[in-house]
């Protein structure tokens, strides 16, 4: 007797209809204490994983912990909401705030894509409790950052362990797109990748100014 693993097959991928996001306090006082990345490149993975959510169209919340004292939420990040405001806990498990499992339940969505600060804390925690109340989570790694590159690392391996998938923005923004014949997000595809992905988005400059631009999107 075979039983069904969720992690593999064309079900186990994410689609802009069968998951959301979660945010999960980009704020100084927690981007400060980041160690194991470049603080810089952990949040322009940030704000590039927002914008593909809000590009594909996926539900996605935005969540400070006592921003009072840590904080406003990261103001680029901020600014791909506009008009939303995060949910502002005293829990520093996420997943321990009604509102926060509230908003998951009304989305209709088993998946559940997180990033936070810190990934040992803040990620972990509501990553394992979710997990348990049988939510498929998906832990975006360079999306998210540790005190020490031990912690990231240790954090990574016990949430995999745990039973979720970790992967890194580009993955979450190919796999929505997954095939170039979906022309209508091309556009947007293209201008994340010029503004967010470093090298890639250098060669895509590159290939559009050999072409003479003819098939770069709007705004490039």
């Amino acid at each position: 007797m075979t039983t069904k693993n969720d992690k593999v097959g064309l079900d186990a991928l994410l689609t802009p209809d069968n998951c959301a996001l979660m945010l999960i306090d980009h704020q100084p006082f927690q981007i400060s204490g980041v160690q194991n990345v470049d603080p810089l490149i952990m949040l322009n993975n940030t704000v590039f994983l927002a914008k593909t959510a809000k590009a594909f169209g996926v539900p996605t919340l935005l969540t400070t912990v006592i921003e009072e004292r840590g904080g406003y939420l990261y103001k680029p990040l901020q600014d791909v909401f506009p008009e939303q405001k995060p949910i502002n806990r005293t829990t520093i498990n996420t997943w321990e705030d009604q509102r926060c499992v509230e908003w998951a339940k009304k989305t209709g969505r088993k998946k559940l894509v997180m990033a936070g600060l810190f990934t040992e804390i803040c990620l972990a925690f509501p990553v394992i409790h979710a997990l348990g109340d049988g939510y498929e989570v998906y832990a975006v790694t360079d999306a998210s950052g540790g005190i020490s590159k031990e912690a990231h690392e240790v954090a990574i391996h016990r949430m995999v362990q745990a039973g979720a998938v970790p992967l890194t923005t580009a993955v979450f923004l190919a796999e929505l797109q997954r095939d170039w014949a979906r022309e209508a997000t091309v556009p947007r595809v293209a201008e994340l990748f010029l503004a967010h992905a470093g090298h890639v988005g250098t060669n895509y400059a590159w290939e559009m100014q050999l072409l003479g631009t003819r098939n770069a999107p709007p705004g490039v």
